[in-house]
């Protein structure tokens, strides 16, 4: 089945919001159906306020609870949902909630096409399940259907579309079906939480049981040794960092989040390595700042790096610094005179992305008064923080399609140590992307472009990193190296998997 025949339901969305399949758009832009999955959904493109910039008003209560729903069946029995109504407000208002729908819509549909297409042009869409019952497409189909019915709140055709995915989407399956169950879990914890239709809000703390710390440090350091993700934002930091500190006596780095919590301070030990390794002597006198709550824990990783240091003949002062992100000050820090700041920031800023941008504002000025000369930022690219649920979850799910696909490349089918770094890793961060709201969401992952307006208005510039050679040769250690790729984009590395941008660093000075 192709993803045009699974879509029909989406037409008629489109139809029933007065758009014709050949009407003109406001700005004379063709909107027929033919032409959405090539569009470049630029929120200019309706001539609206971007999601951030709208007013909360037009979204009060939120757009996907406001909507009245009917059930819809596909050809092959797979439930969809359709728009039938609008809110009942003045003609400017309705005009222009109308649009936000339609571009919400048109985004989604989008979407789809995306997810779909991904397995269709993959290998495994053609292996049928190990009960016979179906292929890829149709599991993607039964994902699709289970998120709307989740999002519509209706807990009788989710609950009979998850039984029917629990079957199909195996823990051990293809590549798809292990991050399908991934997102099953995450929708079943979901629906656990949401009222019924009719009211509003999610009931109890919109948070899952923790996982076993253990278990995710183990599955973290695997992650971070079987995968290239994890070592290409520390390589390509260390890279613009040592290019920042050439010639410098004096420095001092701060470490948000102290590598991700992972043993031994691996980022550190490479940077000191390569420091001793250069043909100029190293600085004078080197402090390094670990951010973070566990402060046995960094304490512990400080003292193993001075003595790895010291084995080097570099002098390194440790210093740990107890705090979360949101909670720091200027005054924190114990910056000297002279010193040369460098701030290194691994997959960490989005956790401090929210609703209000508040917190992510207030922790970039606390960095800005610090006057790095660098900061280099890593973070997931992809765009897991918009507003609906149902465009998060399609986006998530296209992203994460990819990151199992490449754990398919690296490691055997029934490999343990792929197993732990899928469910107690990768589906941890899916989890709480699919199941979480409010403050319990913190997998806030937003693309390389978003990050560029955020720090351009928190005052930060550019600064490009261009080692495109030297990211290539470091990337061809990893077997199989096949299917990844590296892109420079505006000034910034990405790292992607068949040309799916999966990781981003950029770099930034005041």
């Amino acid at each position: 089945m192709s993803p045009a025949c699974y879509l029909k339901p989406q037409e008629e969305q489109l139809q029933q919001l007065n758009y014709r399949e050949e009407g003109m758009g406001d700005n004379g832009a063709e909107l027929g159906l033919s032409n959405v999955a090539k569009m470049d959904l630029h929120p200019v493109f309706f001539s609206l306020p971007p999601w951030e910039h709208a007013s909360s008003a037009w979204f009060s209560p939120p757009l996907e609870l406001t909507r009245q729903w009917k059930k819809q069946r596909t050809t092959n029995g797979v439930a969809a949902i359709t728009v039938v109504g609008g809110d009942d407000v003045d003609d400017d208002r309705s005009d222009y909630a109308r649009k936000l729908r339609f571009r919400d819509l048109l985004r989604t549909y989008k979407q789809k096409i995306s997810a779909l297409e991904v397995v269709e042009e993959s290998p495994e869409s053609d292996v049928v399940f190990e009960d016979g019952s179906g292929d890829g497409m149709r599991l993607v189909q039964l994902l699709i259907s289970c998120a709307e019915a989740v999002a519509c709140r209706d807990r009788a055709q989710a609950s009979a579309l998850l039984c029917e995915l629990k079957a199909s989407a195996l823990v051990l399956g293809t590549s798809f079906q292990r991050v399908a169950s991934c997102f099953v879990q995450g929708l079943s914890d979901r629906l656990a939480l949401v009222q019924p239709l009719g009211a509003v809000g999610i009931v109890g703390p919109a948070t899952v049981p923790p996982l076993a710390l253990d278990k995710k440090a183990e599955a973290l350091r695997l992650a971070y040794e079987l995968c290239p993700y994890l070592q290409f934002g520390h390589f390509v930091a260390n890279a613009s960092i040592l290019e920042a500190l050439e010639g410098e006596s004096s420095v001092h780095v701060v470490d948000l989040g102290m590598t991700q919590g992972l043993p031994h301070g691996y980022q550190w030990r490479q940077l000191l390595h390569s420091l001793a390794g250069r043909g100029s002597p190293p600085p004078r006198r080197l402090r390094i700042t670990g951010v973070g709550a566990r402060v046995e824990h960094l304490q512990s990783i400080g003292d193993e790096l001075k003595s790895y240091a010291a084995s080097l003949g570099i002098h390194l002062e440790f210093l740990v610094l107890e705090s979360n992100l949101e909670s720091l000050r200027t005054d924190d820090f114990e910056i000297e005179q002279g010193e040369v700041v460098v701030v290194s920031s691994i997959l960490q800023l989005h956790c401090v992305v929210k609703e209000s941008r508040g917190a992510l504002n207030s922790v970039l000025q606390v960095i800005h008064e610090l006057s790095p000369a660098v900061l280099v930022l890593v973070e997931q690219d992809s765009s897991h923080n918009g507003p609906f649920f149902l465009g998060r979850f399609m986006e998530a799910l296209h992203y994460y399609s990819a990151i199992f696909d490449s754990l398919d490349a690296m490691l055997p089918k029934y490999d343990t140590r792929r197993a732990k770094v899928e469910q107690f890793h990768f589906a941890e961060e899916i989890k709480n992307i699919v199941s979480c709201e409010g403050p319990a969401r913190v997998e806030r992952h937003e693309r390389v472009d978003q990050w560029r307006r955020r720090m351009s208005r928190a005052g930060f510039h550019p600064a490009p990193i261009k080692m495109m050679a030297p990211a290539k040769q470091w990337l061809a250690k990893f077997k199989p190296t096949e299917g990844y790729t590296i892109a420079e984009e505006k000034g910034c590395l990405v790292l992607g998997w068949k040309s799916k941008p999966i990781i981003a660093a950029s770099g930034w000075k005041c």
